[in-house]
Order: C-alpha cells, then sequence, then structure tokens
C-alpha cells in the first residue's frame, strides 16, 4: 500500500493537474434525505491495490441534523448563553434582563434624579450609619466626620428637630424609632421648643476642615446653631 502510494505521488509531481481532473477525481454527495455509503475514487495505478480493499474503509454520509445552537432572539437582550438550551418560560424573553413594572414591583433601571447618597454602604448598613450620627450630633452637638456623611446626616438632624418642634406623642415615637437613646429624645423634645422655637430650619452648620491623614478624605465639623 506504501509502494502504490508513493507511485501515485511520484505520478502527479511530474504531470500537472488540471481542473477538469480534479472535478472528476471528487465524490458526488448525495442528497441528506438518504443515509448512503460511498467509496472514494483511486487512481489508476492503484485498481490492483482497491480489489484488496474491504467493505470497512467506505464512509457512510448521515443525514445533517439542523441543531440551533443559539435560542431565538425574542426580546430587547439577548438570551444569556447559560440558559439558551432552557425550554422554560422564564429565559424566552427579555424579562430575566428587564423586570417589567407589576403593581409596585422592582424595576432595576438608572439612578435619574436620585440624590441619595450612597456612602457606600447598603441600605440597612446606610441607614444604620446615619442613625448613629445623628444620635451622636444630638448628643454631643459637634462630631468631626467626612463631608459626604455630613452633608447626607444634615437632613435627618434637621428632621428630628422639627419632630421635637411640634412636640406631640405620634412625633415623639417617629423620634424614638429613629434615634437609638431614649434619653436623648426626651431632652430634645424639652429643650427644642426655646431654642428653636423662632427658627425655621437651618439648625445645623457645616465647617469644612484639613482632609484626613492616611486616605486624604475631605473631613468636617457638623454642629448644632
Amino acid at each position: 500500500m506504501a509502494s502504490s502510494v508513493c507511485a501515485v505521488m511520484a505520478t502527479s509531481s511530474d504531470s500537472r493537474w488540471c481542473m477538469a481532473s480534479l472535478r472528476s477525481a471528487l465524490p458526488s454527495v448525495p442528497p441528506p434525505s438518504s443515509s448512503t455509503s460511498l467509496r472514494l475514487p483511486l487512481a489508476a495505478t492503484l485498481t490492483s491495490a482497491s480489489s484488496s480493499l474491504s467493505s470497512s474503509n467506505s464512509l457512510r454520509i448521515a443525514p445533517p441534523k439542523h441543531k440551533s445552537v443559539l435560542g431565538t432572539f425574542t426580546g430587547l437582550a439577548p438570551q444569556h448563553p447559560l440558559f439558551s438550551y432552557s425550554s422554560s418560560s422564564e429565559f424566552t424573553s427579555f424579562g430575566h434582563c428587564f423586570p417589567t413594572i407589576d403593581n409596585g414591583g422592582r424595576v432595576y433601571a438608572m439612578r435619574h434624579g436620585r440624590k441619595v447618597p450612597k456612602l457606600n454602604r447598603p441600605p440597612d448598613q446606610r441607614r444604620a450609619l446615619l442613625r448613629g450620627l445623628t444620635t451622636q450630633l444630638l448628643k454631643y452637638g459637634r462630631i468631626k466626620t467626612t463631608r459626604a456623611r455630613a452633608s447626607a446626616v444634615r437632613k435627618y438632624v434637621d428632621k428630628m428637630i422639627t419632630l421635637a418642634k411640634d412636640g406631640s406623642l405620634h412625633k415623639r415615637r417617629q423620634a424614638l424609632g429613629f434615634i437609638y437613646e431614649k434619653q436623648i429624645v426626651h431632652a430634645l423634645f424639652a429643650e427644642v421648643p426655646d431654642r428653636y422655637g423662632e427658627r425655621n430650619g437651618g439648625y445645623t452648620r457645616i465647617i469644612r476642615t484639613l482632609p484626613r491623614r492616611g486616605d486624604n478624605a475631605p473631613m468636617a465639623y457638623i454642629e448644632l446653631v
């Protein structure tokens, strides 16, 4: 077999190939509807060797299977590649990327017009931080913190003072639900009417100071007026 292949390579190096001979040498592909057996044509010099070949050297061509690699595109965003083979209706549209509005449901979109500072914290930790800063400011009258935190806690301190100016039981319970120490709430409701009775807003001031050593964060004092 090896000698016959070498003979073919030798004859092919001597004579040039033409397109007609190449086309005649190519096998004819049957239609994909039925599976057939195909034998590759051999050169004239391999006629003696082709008789010794067994039927196991024949190629079996099966009809192509049309399998969709990716799922269909049915929404604004394509399906996630991990769920492309899932037949569930949950991943057949853009609903898993952009939840729709459904009677008060959450919508994941950009925060246009939302002026709430996040302070690099999740909502629960951010609320706890603001409650702690408000409690400390009402307790000591003046604290030092970063400018971002001072600007964020300012409106909460003003709100607590506004609740204390009303002086009702409902407002006192609202303040007790926000301020950590109960004694501070009672002292606030006792002193605010005399101190801020004639003042409408602007109960705190922010004084900028030197940056913090280490991370160079802008610092500020926030105090009661």
